[in-house]
């Protein structure tokens, strides 16, 4: 996502005249306008090929569930409790 930010940010640099790459010319410079879209693809076929996104989802999951059973055993009094 953050590589998707960069380059629009640069586009929006370079079609309004703003800093450095304001001064860029398409076609000396097309290759750095378009890097960071490419860099976001390279990283989205990493991140699903080797399920790192999938697992990032079960983690974020995993952790709602156990914050509502915490919850659930606080509710109860049972989450303190020691075991006998």
């Amino acid at each position: 996502m953050w590589f998707v930010v960069i380059g629009v940010v640069m586009l929006v640099m370079n079609v309004t005249g703003f800093g450095p790459v304001g001064a860029w010319t398409w076609k000396d410079h097309w290759w750095a306008l378009l890097a960071p879209f490419g860099a976001a693809v390279l990283w989205w076929l990493w991140a699903d090929t080797t399920g790192w996104t999938q697992r990032k989802a079960m983690e974020k999951v995993d952790a709602k569930r156990q914050s509502r059973r915490d919850k659930q055993l606080d509710a109860l009094g049972l989450h303190g409790r020691k075991k006998r």
